[in-house]
């Protein structure tokens, strides 16, 4: 007892001194705390609560016994999906494409920033990035009724292939070409959007550095190389490490306006999966282990990416 006393002491004194900061700080911040309830309400309601149906998984789930009242199966249903020819098919599905996101969608905002931050004529730098960002606030129905339009035999980017000797082709039932026009298509719809974050980072850099660098003779292009990226480093970093953590939840919604069975082949990823057996063959149980997996997975690619990230360039999210 005499050993535990000193050890209760300071822990009550780190829970007292806690309690006050606390206290001060939501003093001073009161409207803020206020304005985080909402959003903390949200989380809770909409993401964490609903973690407790991933409990199905383990079940042969049945909505007349309910979750408690179904019957337990275990890991039965992810030794079916491991087994099943799907398996491998959607996951190299939703790997290739990606690592396709990450190869070409991932750095296409990084560029269009460093661009519009070379302007220097300021209206036409605001037209550039107008442009760019509208295609993001277009519903996707809309989008992907759009791409299907320009893609059809006789649509537009096929009459401009015709010019060029090429027969007009359904590039969306051609299993060959789903994937680069999904990742051209991701790139037109959110390349603007996402190069916003970029930009805010830029402005944030040091003015000095580059009047520094004119004197000493550094040309643009060296400035960009050694001040620019430098600068923004930690956020591609940051940006890149919550890419990684949904590396494999590719775009649910719009691959499945896009495809069809005829693509299913290169198509198919998981989240389509997911939808496909959860919600169109009511295999609930089923559906919620594939979406468990893909889950795991994720997280365990975030953890890796924010351990090798600390470790490399000491930027990381915890």
């Amino acid at each position: 007892m005499s050993k535990l006393a000193p050890m209760t002491g300071v822990q009550t004194s780190v829970n007292n001194s806690f309690k006050h900061r606390f206290l001060r700080d939501f003093k001073l911040n009161r409207l803020l705390y206020i304005m985080m309830i909402p959003v903390i309400l949200y989380y809770v309601v909409f993401h964490y609560a609903p973690m407790y149906g991933a409990i199905i998984a383990f079940k042969d789930f049945s909505p007349m016994k309910g979750i408690l009242g179904s019957d337990w199966v275990g890991l039965q249903h992810f030794r079916d999906f491991f087994s099943s020819y799907y398996f491998w098919r959607i996951l190299s599905n939703t790997i290739i494409i990606s690592v396709y996101s990450i190869l070409f969608m991932f750095p296409a905002p990084i560029i269009l920033a460093l661009l519009i931050n070379e302007v220097r004529n300021q209206s036409f730098k605001r037209i550039v990035q107008t442009f760019s960002y509208m295609p993001y606030f277009i519903s996707l129905v809309v989008i992907c009724g759009m791409i299907t339009d320009f893609t059809n035999s006789n649509g537009v980017i096929n009459t401009l292939f015709s010019w060029l000797g090429y027969d007009g082709t359904a590039m969306l039932q051609k299993p060959g070409l789903f994937r680069p026009v999904y990742i051209l298509s991701e790139i037109w719809q959110k390349i603007g959007w996402e190069s916003i974050i970029y930009i805010a980072a830029l402005a944030g850099i040091d003015q000095e550095q580059y009047e520094a660098a004119r004197i000493d003779g550094a040309s643009r292009l060296k400035q960009m190389l050694h001040i620019t990226l430098p600068g923004i480093l930690p956020t591609i970093t940051i940006m890149f490490i919550l890419r990684m953590g949904n590396m494999l939840n590719v775009g649910f919604e719009k691959i499945i306006l896009l495809y069809n069975p005829v693509t299913y082949e290169t198509a198919d990823v998981i989240s389509s999966f997911v939808y496909r057996k959860g919600l169109l063959e009511f295999g609930w149980s089923y559906s919620s282990a594939v979406g468990l997996f893909n889950s795991v997975v994720n997280l365990i690619l975030l953890i890796s990416a924010n351990y090798i990230s600390r470790r490399v360039n000491k930027t990381s999210l915890w």
